[in-house]
């Protein structure tokens, strides 16, 4: 069942893809909040459900979709805004900074303690007991069931990381989301292809999706994949989706999802 804060397509596969960071709605009554330039929601993760739609559906992959921003609550975060990367800068549950360090909200507007829990129950809640909801059917249905975090970000931003960040980043918290397994085979997928720069729990390892719902033990595999949007999109203030690069990165993607689906847990 979809609630409005996002929609699910159920497939037919153990695998689950989730992009929690695709929506772009900030509504309308809290929009006065924001800087104006809040309003363009410039730190989205552009594109992704255009760039991996249609291999989810070949590939009979389950995706879950958000409506709304990640400047009005940020689905990747515990709802208890704990840091994900210590000693590093963070966005929190409900971001209050670009990615540039410049401050989201106009002066005194930011969401107090009650704002905060309102968008938890409304907003992040509904996402997260349909995530859950769709793993739990999935290892009911095939003994295991397999998440695919997918995210993207500009190559170049100071205060998040230093330099450029290498075009594909899998994260899999130090192994410890997924079976080891996997773990290796995608990051040998990776190494193998000389197209893309990539690294293997580097600073991306993975946000609170990947590390919740990441439980081996219990058949719950799930991994993290942080793509630069040079891979796929321009990064000139644009946002364009760029066809010729999408098709160049596809055949790659479509390669690592299918050699996660083809893992097979130890009988």
């Amino acid at each position: 069942m979809n609630a409005p804060v996002f929609k699910l397509r159920q497939g037919r596969t153990p695998l689950l893809i989730s992009m929690p960071h695709v929506g772009t709605a900030i509504p309308e009554d809290q929009q006065p909040r924001y800087q104006p330039r809040a309003l363009a929601v410039e730190d989205t993760d552009w594109h992704l459900e255009r760039l991996y739609g249609e291999l989810a559906e070949a590939l009979g992959a389950s995706l879950i979709v958000p409506h709304y921003s990640r400047y009005l609550i940020d689905l990747n975060r515990p709802p208890e805004d704990t840091p994900m990367y210590p000693g590093a800068s963070n966005t929190e549950l409900c971001p209050t900074r670009f990615f540039s360090g410049d401050a989201l909200y106009l002066d005194g507007q930011a969401p107090d303690e009650a704002e905060k829990l309102r968008r938890r129950q409304s907003y992040w809640l509904p996402y997260h007991r349909a995530l859950n909801a769709e793993m739990s059917r999935l290892k009911a249905l095939h003994g295991h069931a397999l998440l695919f975090d997918a995210h993207s970000i500009r190559s170049e931003l100071p205060w998040l990381f230093e330099g450029q960040l290498p075009a594909l980043n899998l994260g899999t918290v130090e192994g410890r989301s997924c079976d080891p397994a996997i773990t290796a085979t995608l990051g040998a997928l990776l190494a193998a292809q000389g197209d893309y720069t990539q690294v293997v729990n580097g600073r991306f390892k993975g946000g609170f999706i990947t590390r919740h719902y990441g439980q081996p033990v219990q058949g719950w595999h799930a991994v993290q994949l942080e793509m630069c949007w040079r891979c796929y999109m321009r990064e000139d203030g644009s946002f364009a989706y760029d066809e010729a690069l999408a098709a160049r990165v596809q055949p790659l993607l479509r390669r690592l999802l299918q050699a996660l689906l083809d893992w097979k847990p130890a009988a």
